[in-house]
């Protein structure tokens, strides 16, 4: 695998199998040939519980998504619970509002004020896990390259998040949904990505902007993103440490689907 890495994979992936059949699930996880997950839509269970299965099914759980509140308002029990699990990082994957709206409140886009408060709470957040020997980060979607106030907020993120603090988790697929490239992100911030999201679509040629619906989820190889170069990128002038797949759907049986994704990035040359 490509930069010495171990196969991961965000256990969001198999979010409804997990919920009919956990250790079940992490069992055909780890048969496909992962050997790390992050965590995302975990069943309702106590910590110990969680890391018995992991444990069980010779998974180690380096990463956790945690909602806004989890790691803003609720970061106590977040940190215990996740100590618990063994992570590295904890990882917000999107983005909380200055005034959250009242039920029933129609809410607009993110104003650049509201990405300037999550910064701020970013790097709060990032300086007490790292007193509990945790890094932060934050995951994108697409939303976060749409221009706002003609500024873009994924690069208010990067320029107001204190690399000290936390760190990102680039998810290159929507990366490439969003219309930008994950080489020329990489070559303007060196240094702030710790982590990959490893995903395919079918994508538009041209591709300026990718609406929802015309982003086609498949395997990682069977469509229009080529990681080779994303890889060889981030060997120049980033520090990964992991690279997770995320299989958004399946339109294949999904323990086959999980395989083609593992042997991807195993034999990955760059």
């Amino acid at each position: 695998m490509p930069l010495g890495l171990v196969p991961g994979i965000q256990l969001y992936s198999v979010r409804q199998q997990m919920a009919h059949d956990f250790e079940g699930t992490l069992a055909e996880v780890r048969k496909a040939g992962y050997l790390e997950v992050e965590s995302a839509a975990l069943p309702k269970k106590p910590a110990a519980e969680i890391r018995k299965a992991l444990d069980q099914a010779g998974l180690k759980c380096v990463s956790a998504h945690r909602s806004f509140i989890d790691v803003t308002k609720d970061l106590d029990a977040t940190t215990e619970f996740e100590k618990i699990i063994g992570v590295s990082y904890i990882i917000c994957p999107g983005p909380g509002r200055k005034n959250p709206p009242v039920p029933g409140q129609k809410v607009g886009p993110l104003t650049i004020d509201d990405w300037k408060y999550n910064a701020e709470e970013f790097n709060k957040t990032g300086e007490k896990l790292k007193n509990a020997g945790i890094t932060f980060g934050y995951h994108n979607h697409w939303v976060e390259f749409a221009p706002v106030d003609g500024k873009v907020p994924y690069e208010e993120l990067l320029m107001l998040c204190e690399p000290d603090k936390m760190t990102f988790e680039m998810d290159c697929g929507w990366v490439k949904v969003a219309g930008q490239d994950p080489v020329a992100l990489m070559k303007k911030y060196p240094h702030r990505f710790a982590m990959f999201h490893v995903k395919d679509f079918h994508l538009p040629p041209n591709i300026s902007f990718a609406t929802h619906e015309e982003a086609k989820v498949t395997e990682l190889g069977r469509g229009s993103i080529d990681y080779r170069p994303i890889f060889a990128q981030a060997a120049e002038n980033q520090k990964i440490t992991h690279a997770f797949v995320e299989q958004e759907a399946f339109d294949i049986p999904w323990q086959e689907s999980l395989k083609v994704d593992a042997d991807y990035l195993k034999n990955l040359a760059v």
